[in-house]
């Protein structure tokens, strides 16, 4: 049985939520959703949030499911939004409490926050299943960009975050805590032995001049023409190519909101005496 997949793009952050639900039964997921955010003003915006919202009403959905497949450090999730408006469980890969430990001590997050994953409903193990309505569904870990990275297959779909891009971009950087140009090939590899016509989803496309946007490529594609791993491409190769590219690279933008906000579900920062909530800047650290 194949889902239905609506793809939602965020053009600030580059960012691809996906709805993807089961037609039989109207139950449906939402694939890393996006909370707007400014930093010049440090103000949120809900309105990628709503658009989803508005999407799962008008359509008869119920939402089960809010997956992330890893902590972003590129846009801030709008998961706890979500979960107060329509319910439904929010879930990551059991990495979160790797990522948790390496940059809880970065923001020097303090109790009641812990490095466990308790922010979160469900942890998922590696090749753990799941039920969308009538449709199973499979978790992969595929750690490299991240240590809590995670593909969901769902049908003939597999909704692979920032591992792949599309194939005139490559791949993820690896040069965060706790990423590994190795372990990405490896992870990079079990996808492209999946079948070849399985509909990759991705996370963010950055389209060169002159291609339109693209939110989904096949493995066919990804092991023939992929400027990083395609033709077959050998691990030492591609941690060389990877580890160079990484050198070059600035750190996203919204990293220090994101990744603070990220790694406790997305919930905000509780608000101080004052009701105010604060984004810790830490200085001179990333």
């Amino acid at each position: 049985m194949q889902p239905d997949v609506q793809h939602f793009y965020h053009e600030q952050t580059g960012t691809l939520t996906y709805i993807v639900s089961d037609t039989e039964t109207s139950a449906a997921a939402v694939i890393d959703p996006v909370l707007g955010f400014s930093v010049v003003s440090g103000r949120t915006d809900a309105e990628p949030a709503e658009e989803i919202i508005a999407f799962i009403e008008n359509n008869g959905l119920h939402l089960d499911w809010i997956l992330e497949t890893h902590a972003h450090a590129d846009h801030l999730s709008s998961a706890q939004l979500l979960k107060s408006e329509l319910g439904g469980k929010i879930a990551i890969g059991e990495g979160i409490c790797k990522v948790q430990e390496n940059f809880g001590s970065v923001f020097n997050l303090q109790a009641p926050f812990a490095a466990d994953g308790h922010q979160f409903d469900h942890l998922f193990s590696d090749n753990e299943v799941f039920a969308l309505g009538n449709i199973e569904c499979r978790v992969m870990h595929t750690p490299g960009h991240t240590s809590d990275s995670v593909t969901y297959r769902i049908g003939n779909f597999a909704f692979i975050g920032d591992t792949l891009f599309m194939v005139d971009s490559g791949t993820a950087r690896c040069d965060f805590p706790g990423g590994s140009a190795g372990l990405l090939y490896d992870s990079i590899q079990k996808l492209l032995l999946l079948p070849d016509d399985t509909m990759l989803c991705i996370c963010h496309d950055y389209p060169p001049e002159g291609r339109s946007l693209r939110y989904e490529v096949t493995v066919r594609e990804q092991k023939e023409n992929n400027i990083h791993v395609g033709g077959g491409t050998g691990k030492d190769e591609f941690i060389t190519i990877r580890e160079a590219r990484d050198e070059t690279l600035s750190l996203p933008a919204l990293i220090l909101p994101s990744i603070q906000v990220n790694i406790s579900a997305g919930h905000l920062p509780v608000a101080e005496d004052n009701q105010i909530s604060y984004i810790k800047i830490p200085l001179n650290t990333l």
